[in-house]
This record gives C-alpha cells, sequence and structure tokens, in this order.
C-alpha cells in the first residue's frame, strides 16, 4: 500500500523529498499518530490521505509542490482530530479521551474522592462552571486530565480585571433576587451548587422572517420601490387618521398657503447630507414620487437622515423647493397598531399572550445580554463565551441573550481561511455544544435565545435574516433562535432585538442641528429614538455599504409594530443602557418608556469586552440593569 499512497501523491502533483519514510508514516503500525488500525476504522484510502493533506498545505500556506518528511507529523495529527471530530458530529454523546485521561483514570487512586471520575463532555463542564471568576477554558473544548480546566495562557486569561461594573442605571435588586445571590455566596467554598432558577419564563416569538438557506440575490427594483411607498403610505395613514394634521397634498406643487405633505428624506447625489442636498420623495398617490428640495433654516432643531420618512408642515412658493415650518418624524402613539399581521395569526397570538396573564401578574425578567465576537482574535477557543457561560451560571437568569456573530467572519483566521474546521462545525462544536452543557447543567428552567448575524460565516448573508436552524431534540425546548431582526415575549415583557449595527451607521448619515438654548442632547438616545419613531429596526436607506438588504426577503420583518419594553441594538460603539420616551406625556399626552441597550461586544481584540445584565419590574422606572466588563 506504500506504493498506492506514493502514486495518488505523485497523480495529484505532489513530489515527496522522503518518499519511503513518508509513506511509512502513512501506514506506520506503530505510529502514535496514525496507525494502520485507525486508516481501516474509519475506511481511509490513499486518495483520502492525498485529498486532506492538499487542504492542510492550503490553509497553511505551505509549498505546493513538495511534500516534506518533517511537516507528516503534524499533518497526520491533524487528520486524527478531522476524523475524531467527524465521529462526534454523527454521535453527538460520544467522547474520545487522550492517553492522560486513561492513566489518571487507571492510577488516581483517590479520584473518585478527590476531584471525581472523568465523565462527560457535560460533566465536565459543571467542574468548568464551579469556579466562574477563575476559570480560564481551554482550545476546541480542551481535556481534562485532572477534573480541573486545563491553563491555557492567552492575553485574555492573564486579565486581570474580571466581571468589573462598568455602568449601572436605577439599582434597585429585588429582595428575591438579592436572596438567591447570598445564598451562592460563601466566602470558604468558591464551588456553585447547581440551583434551578425561581421559575421557567413563558416565551413567545412573534413576526415572521425568510426561510433558511436564502441567499442574498439584489432584490428586485419593483420590491424596492413596493416596500418604500409602503412605509410612506402607512406613515401617511397614521399621521391623517391622528387627526392633529391636515390631509397630505403633493410637496411639488407651487403654493402660497401653508400644507402638510409626507415623504423620505433623500440625498440629492452622492455623500452625506448637508443642507443644500436635502430633498423629500413624495408618495406616487400623491406626487407620482417625484422629489423636491426641503429647506430647513426655519426649525430651531432637527435630526435627519436618508431614508426617514418625515411630515412636513411648510409652503412651496416656487414649486422648486418646499419651506418646512415644521417637521414630524414619529407616529402618533394612538395609531401605532399592528395591522400588518394575518387576522388568524394574530388571533392566536393574543390567546397565547391571555394564557400567560394567568400565571403572571406582573411583568418580572431577569436576563442576561451579550453580543459577539464571542473569541478573541488570536484564537478560536471561546474562552469569553465560556466565562459568561461561568457568570450565568451563577445569576440564574431567567433569559440569557446571545447575539452573533458566532462565527464571526472577520476573526483572522476565519478570514485566512487558516482555521482546520469548517464554519458550521465551529458552530456546533464551539457554540452549540456549550449552550447545551449549560442548559443541561442549569436545568429546565434555564432559556438562552439566540440571533443570528450578517457576519456569520456560517449563516446565511442577506438581511432580514433567516433563524439558526438547529436540529437537535435536546436543544429546541430551551435553546430558540430567531429571526435578525427578531421580536419576542418572555413573561410578557416584549423584546425587540437587530445584530446590524445601525445605531453605527445612523451616526454616520445623520444631520442635525441642536437647539439654540444650548440644552445639551444625548446623541446615542436621539439615534436609538430613530429607530423607535420609525418603528422600523433598520430605516437608513440607501443601506450602508457591505449591508445585504434585500426588500424581496420578508420585509415586513423589518416593521416594529409596537414599542417593545427592551430594545437590543449590539454596536461597536460604546455601549449603554438608556430609557427612551416616546410621545408628548404630560395631562392627557400618552408616552411610553422604552429600555434601549447596548450591550458591547463581548470580545476586543485579544482582550475582554462587556455585557448587559437587566432586572426588569413592571417598566424602566423601577428596573435595574448594569454593563459588566469581562
Amino acid at each position: 500500500m506504500e506504493e498506492e499512497i506514493i502514486a495518488v501523491f505523485k497523480k495529484n502533483g505532489f513530489s515527496l523529498d522522503e518518499e519511503e519514510e513518508i509513506a511509512k508514516k502513512s501506514l506506520n503500525v506503530e505510529s502514535s499518530q496514525l496507525g494502520l488500525s485507525f486508516c481501516i476504522n474509519y475506511n481511509l484510502k490513499p486518495s483520502d490521505i492525498v485529498s486532506s493533506w492538499e487542504v492542510y498545505y492550503l490553509n497553511r500556506q505551505l509549498d505546493e509542490s513538495t511534500v516534506q518528511n518533517a511537516q507528516m507529523d503534524g499533518f497526520l495529527q491533524y487528520l486524527q482530530d478531522v476524523q475524531k471530530e467527524a465521529a462526534i458530529m454523527e454521535e453527538s454523546d460520544l467522547h474520545f479521551y487522550s492517553s492522560k485521561d486513561v492513566d489518571m483514570i487507571l492510577n488516581d487512586e483517590d479520584g473518585d474522592t478527590k476531584e471525581g471520575v472523568l465523565g462527560s463532555p457535560t460533566e465536565k463542564s459543571q467542574g468548568l462552571y464551579s469556579e466562574p471568576f477563575d476559570s480560564t477554558p481551554q482550545t476546541n473544548g480542551g481535556i481534562f486530565s485532572s477534573g480541573k480546566p486545563f491553563k491555557h495562557v492567552t492575553p485574555f486569561g492573564q486579565r486581570t480585571d474580571k466581571f468589573v461594573v462598568k455602568f449601572n442605571t436605577n439599582n434597585m435588586p429585588n429582595a428575591e433576587n438579592r436572596e438567591n445571590e447570598l445564598a451562592h455566596e460563601n466566602n470558604d467554598d468558591d464551588i456553585i451548587r447547581k440551583v434551578q432558577p425561581r421559575e421557567r419564563c413563558s416565551l413567545i416569538v412573534h413576526g415572521s422572517g425568510p426561510e433558511p438557506g436564502c441567499r442574498f440575490m439584489y432584490d428586485r427594483i419593483d420590491d424596492r420601490f413596493n416596500a418604500l411607498e409602503n412605509r410612506i403610505k402607512r406613515h401617511t395613514t397614521a399621521l391623517v387618521a391622528s387627526g392633529l394634521y391636515e390631509e397630505t397634498v403633493d410637496p411639488t406643487v407651487a403654493s402660497q398657503k401653508s400644507i402638510f405633505a409626507v415623504g423620505m428624506i433623500c440625498c440629492d447625489g452622492e455623500g452625506h447630507l448637508n443642507e443644500k442636498s436635502i430633498l423629500l420623495q413624495s408618495s406616487v398617490e400623491h406626487s407620482g414620487g417625484q422629489r423636491v428640495r426641503l429647506e430647513l433654516q426655519k426649525l430651531s432643531q432637527f435630526s435627519v437622515f436618508p431614508g426617514q420618512v418625515v411630515g412636513i408642515e411648510g409652503h412651496n412658493p416656487s414649486g422648486h423647493c418646499l419651506i418646512a415650518s415644521k417637521l414630524v418624524d414619529s407616529i402618533p402613539l394612538s395609531t401605532a397598531a399592528d395591522v400588518n399581521l394575518h387576522p388568524a395569526k394574530k388571533q392566536a397570538l393574543d390567546q397565547e399572550i391571555q394564557s400567560t396573564d394567568l400565571s403572571h401578574k406582573q411583568e418580572e425578567l431577569s436576563v442576561i445580554i451579550a453580543s459577539g465576537p464571542f473569541t478573541t482574535t488570536d484564537n478560536l477557543s471561546f474562552e469569553p463565551l465560556t466565562e459568561l457561560l461561568a457568570y450565568a451560571t451563577r445569576k440564574l437568569p431567567q433569559v440569557l441573550i446571545l447575539l452573533g456573530p458566532f462565527v464571526d467572519s472577520e476573526h483572522p483566521e476565519i478570514k485566512k481561511g487558516t482555521t482546520d474546521r469548517s464554519f458550521d462545525e465551529i458552530f456546533h462544536v464551539e457554540i452549540l455544544r456549550r449552550l447545551q452543557d449549560h442548559v443541561e447543567y442549569m436545568g429546565s428552567n434555564a432559556r438562552v435565545i439566540l440571533v443570528p448575524s450578517i457576519r456569520d460565516a456560517n449563516h446565511d448573508f442577506v438581511f432580514p435574516q433567516p433563524a439558526f436552524e438547529i436540529h437537535s431534540p435536546n436543544l429546541k425546548h430551551q435553546i430558540t433562535s430567531l429571526t435578525n431582526p427578531g421580536t419576542f415575549e418572555a413573561n410578557q415583557v416584549k423584546i425587540g432585538c437587530c445584530t446590524v449595527d445601525i445605531l453605527k451607521h445612523l451616526s454616520g448619515e445623520e444631520m442635525s442641528r441642536n437647539p439654540a438654548d444650548g440644552t445639551p442632547i444625548d446623541r446615542m438616545s436621539r439615534l436609538a429614538n430613530h429607530i423607535l419613531r420609525q418603528r422600523r429596526f433598520y430605516p437608513l436607506y440607501p443601506p450602508a455599504e457591505g449591508i445585504p438588504l434585500d426588500f424581496s426577503l420578508a420585509p415586513e420583518s423589518l416593521h416594529i409594530s409596537s414599542i417593545p419594553d427592551i430594545l437590543i441594538l449590539p454596536s461597536d460603539m460604546k455601549y449603554f443602557v438608556k430609557v427612551l420616551s416616546l410621545g408628548e406625556g404630560g395631562e392627557g399626552g400618552e408616552q411610553v418608556k422604552c429600555i434601549c441597550v447596548n450591550p458591547g461586544r463581548l470580545a476586543k481584540g485579544e482582550g475582554g469586552g462587556t455585557f448587559a445584565e437587566l432586572n426588569y419590574y413592571g417598566g424602566p422606572d423601577t428596573s435595574n440593569a448594569s454593563i459588566i466588563g469581562i
């Protein structure tokens, strides 16, 4: 068989510097890396070995023509790992033990009493979670040689500040929460006992999104036109129905008297908005979709961006320029009822909500929110994720919300293609398997929500984005995947989330004027308020460069039918927790408040980032939240 291996290598254009040695290593029964029995067990043929070598040398950018004997040990170890991972993927309960594991089991006479018998990956994760603030995770799942995590030295593992509160608001801890925390704090024993969360929260997923497997095909012009036209019509109907504004007219027709028009903000040409380049595009019904220059000089303050749908009060004396005296950028709350759901579907949701009313007297929810990347740029060990799960094990949140990217396409190893594993394999082994260990350890009351990102290398590059496909029956009752963007209710608390960095995109396109009296303006609150005022997760149009926005795929999934209690907008911009107010308030005025959270990124470069912990009690004014550095 040695001659056959050499022949296949040469047939595929490779030369061997030491033919006999390389062939023997590929078959050597005494080799600790890859024996003949290994080839037989995995049904490997010479062609399989050569095919694997092609992948190996391409990933490592080795010499394309010569197979060197010095490279074979590393290649054979790689090949063995690939076959083991493939076997594990086929049979999730299968676990491979290393020689160190076997030695420990055979030689450690006191193993049962000292550190416990080595068990399955799930059992080993309990040892990991028992030291949430001092545990260092392993690479690729790692192997425990003594019942404790193997200390892999990385810049992340060497950091000194762990779980430091960066920011908190409304620090009013619930008595029951504090009681639970005290029950877990023991200075003499840092082992976290396995305790069930208070109760399993209800969960209702709203809306619909694209089907899995869709691809961005550059949406048709008709779909784009219809989506934009429907947005303008929706705002027009809502503003007129409120009774606060007159019937809309064509803003391009010359008129000396005051008129009211609704349209979309556009930019006259390429580049950013400025005072001379603002256009208003009205609907086809009122102006045939024509645009007119918009003059905002008379307004003391405003904030506009391309794609924003606004109502304008003003006059157009020449027919070429609409001079605004008032700008309305929000739909009145009284007309914000959801008119997009099919009646049968809407009724089914109402029945589910009514059933949960019987078991929940007040809206209460404890959540931990983290946004990817979940691993540092110097490796694919996913150390920050492991420590986050350890923290969640201690805090016992009712819901753990994880937002992508999970397998980040911007990670150096992913971007360069130097990883030995497929993207799907990384996601299932490093993400889903860790989460499965976590929920099994936490018990049936634990819930995990996953929201994908367009930066996920293993998922559909399209926006709106379908949910992850999680086929494992052991996970579906505790791990739920949402579309991106997505909306759901947990214990009647409405939560909306979108992993596209709309805050960063708006900050680069927004044009604003602050009040002349010098009143300070919170820019982050203003940017986040645009999402609620426009009732849209991504109101910017045209979208930012690199955003695969496709209006042909479930365009209504971008629409926000009702103001959520919690709005999660992960961003590269600085973390924050803010209470947003919508509506006039005051006597007889309706006002709605929403907690907006940017948890930051869990991993930043080679170091740790931040995540958010939120305890919701009936409303923003009685809730508390913290941003925690990992």
